[in-house]
């Protein structure tokens, strides 16, 4: 590749990326990596929960584009159907090993300068957001799979029943019933968890 050809594939829009990934160019391939690698691995992280899991996923979901994107015709967003795609390949390597879920570890960050000191004991105003979300994500994470599948599908991805229904292969009724009951799971586990910290 010469290096004006090189140049031109840094600046290349993710249309144009799309048709020469489909002639086979990789640089193309790459710049629609670098543009969609982050939102297919955070959904892969918010699905299976396990960070292992979630790179050798969309790794694979990348693989799939690879042989893919030939099939791409454009009725969609390039990142809709990315997305699709990348759920699926999620569903399918679920289905199959029907994986354990670890909660994510909340990686804390070294002390930055110029923060502010505190009272030992005072409380943190930066955790106090931190500790409701650690207690859903666990809550989330307790969910049986199907509930948790289709839970993360609807209320965080924002598919709609009728394309949760085609993704996982079930009817849109049960696609709603299986949120009802995630949701209606999900308040009780909170609540216990609730009565368990005023418990101590």
């Amino acid at each position: 590749m010469t290096d004006a050809r090189k140049q031109q594939g840094e600046k290349l829009t993710e249309a144009e990326a799309i048709e020469r990934a489909k002639q086979g160019d990789a640089a193309a391939f790459k710049v629609l990596y670098d543009l969609h690698k982050r939102r297919v691995y955070s959904l892969c992280l918010r699905m299976t929960q396990n960070t292992a899991s979630a790179e050798d996923l969309t790794q694979e979901a990348f693989l799939q584009l690879f042989r893919k994107i030939g099939t791409f015709r454009g009725e969609s967003a390039f990142s809709t159907w990315l997305h699709r795609m990348s759920v699926n390949v999620v569903l399918m390597q679920l289905r199959k090993k029907n994986l354990p879920i670890v909660p994510i570890d909340d990686t804390l960050e070294g002390d930055e300068e110029g923060t502010i000191k505190k009272e030992p004991g005072a409380p943190d105003e930066r955790l106090a957001g931190s500790i409701d979300r650690l207690r859903l994500q666990r809550a989330v994470d307790e969910l049986p799979p199907g509930y948790r599948t289709i839970f993360v599908l609807h209320d965080v991805e924002g598919y709609e029943h009728n394309e949760i229904a085609e993704m996982v292969g079930c009817s849109i009724g049960n696609s709603k019933s299986q949120l009802h009951k995630a949701r209606l799971k999900l308040r009780e586990l909170l609540r216990v968890d609730r009565a368990e910290k005023a418990r101590k």
